[in-house]
């Protein structure tokens, strides 16, 4: 496979499939410990292999599923790339293939560079070891020599902002601590090709500024090719030149940025989905616990969701555990996929929690959001620092329509549209 000198990235007819079901765990401790939790415990499987993700409206009846099928494209030398797409559409399937994690199952992927990637938390990073350790381990295993890696030290050292645990096993980080100091580690080693997952999303606000201004520093600055995945459509907007699309393992637009965020918002976001209900065994969660139904309607019960109306968000869990901290937490957004507010809360106190089925009702006031369409992430933790399961993005999407409430008649820009009151008073 020939590729043209200003392209650095190029993958032909890349398919990847799974295999589903029950298999060995490989190991006689896993084969013990999968007897125990199944056949004592009475609870799911750990070491099930994954089922259809890429078209969640059909039951899958066959062993196999094709994450990605048939995938095409090319990147040119410091372009910037934006891959989108829903749940499931094969976005982080793709780049751990590009990264090497994985092979595909048919086609090829050539690249000519150096290639980083940042995929989820802690890739990459070995736990018994220190932060100084980790940084030397990474550039040694990007081809760096020793004296290349301690040149970029201070900086990325700066970056990360963890200059007082650097000689700590990084176990002990915190996920925003270990996310800085890996995207510090990819991005500033030289990397030809930096591959970035939506994991930046676990940063703060601060970071994730800093991290969109490295970004676009390596790659208008310093001629490096970016691929970036993220839900975030400002993101997107700011740094790509170019998006793909992903829709059931495929590739449904490739082109424009412009161009295909508005694809992928009219096509794949803007479609009104109120309500979802899963199977216990297809639902969202892992063994501890499972989300089973969502809902977002009025307070009072309508479809119907207005100015003066507020949102009631209903979710439908089932707890297979006792005395725990389970919390739900979700991020309402606007259809551009910009972070409004995060909120959650436990569903109850420790002691209280009982093998069974809860239903959790949570209202957002009224007076808040504006007219237009917005979109909901909702997933399950345990003691407000572990992710049970994985975060279900955009599951749910409502739109919010005009009421005269006050004097305007007209639609008023802006994400919220809160009641104000005004008092005047005239002096003589």
């Amino acid at each position: 496979m020939k590729m043209n000198k200003e392209v650095i990235l190029k993958v032909e007819n890349v398919s990847k499939q799974y295999q589903l079901g029950t298999f060995g765990t490989k190991t006689i401790g896993g084969d013990v410990h999968r007897w125990w939790i199944t056949k004592v415990l009475g609870k799911e499987d750990p070491f099930l292999k994954v089922g259809q993700v890429n078209d969640r409206t059909s039951k899958e009846k066959s062993d196999f599923v094709w994450a990605l099928r048939d995938i095409n494209f090319e990147v040119k030398r410091g372009e910037v790339l934006g891959i989108i797409g829903k749940n499931g559409a094969g976005k982080s399937t793709i780049l751990k293939l590009l990264s090497r994690v994985t092979s595909p199952t048919t086609g090829t992927i050539k690249s000519a560079g150096r290639m980083a990637s940042l995929l989820e938390v802690g890739t990459g990073f070995h736990p018994e070891l220190t932060g100084r350790e980790n940084i030397f381990l990474n550039g040694a295993i990007l081809g760096m020599t020793k004296k290349e890696i301690q040149s970029k030290f201070d900086e990325i050292v700066d970056f990360s902002g963890c200059d007082l645990y650097i000689d700590t096993p990084t176990k002990r980080y915190s996920s925003g601590m270990t996310v800085r100091l890996g995207f510090a580690v990819a991005a500033f080693l030289d990397p030809e090709i930096l591959i970035v997952d939506e994991v930046l999303a676990v940063g703060d606000a601060e970071f994730q500024k800093k991290a969109i201004g490295k970004m676009k520093e390596v790659s208008e600055g310093g001629g490096r090719t970016v691929l970036l995945v993220s839900h975030n459509m400002g993101s997107i907007e700011s740094l790509c030149s170019r998006v793909i699309v992903l829709k059931n393992g495929g590739v449904s637009f490739d082109g424009p940025q412009r161009e295909g965020i508005s694809y992928y918002l009219q096509n794949e976001v803007k479609n009104s989905r109120t309500q979802i209900e899963w199977d216990e065994g297809n639902a969202p969660g892992d063994y501890r616990a499972k989300i089973l139904k969502l809902s977002v309607t009025a307070p009072n019960g309508s479809s119907e969701v207005n100015f003066t109306s507020g949102v009631l968000i209903t979710a439908t869990i089932k707890s297979n555990m006792n005395n725990q901290l389970l919390d739900l937490s979700y991020n309402v957004k606007t259809d551009r996929e910009e972070l409004l507010f995060h909120h959650g809360s436990y569903i109850c106190e420790k002691e209280l929690l009982v093998n069974g089925t809860y239903t959790i009702r949570v209202t957002i006031p009224p007076f808040i959001l504006n007219q237009g369409t917005y979109l909901i992430d909702v997933w399950l933790g345990l003691g407000g620092t572990e992710m049970v399961g994985q975060r279900q993005v955009n599951v749910l999407s409502f739109d919010v329509i005009p009421n005269e409430f006050d004097n305007i008649k007209k639609e008023l820009p802006g994400i919220l549209r809160p009641k104000i009151d005004y008092t005047t008073q005239f002096a003589i």
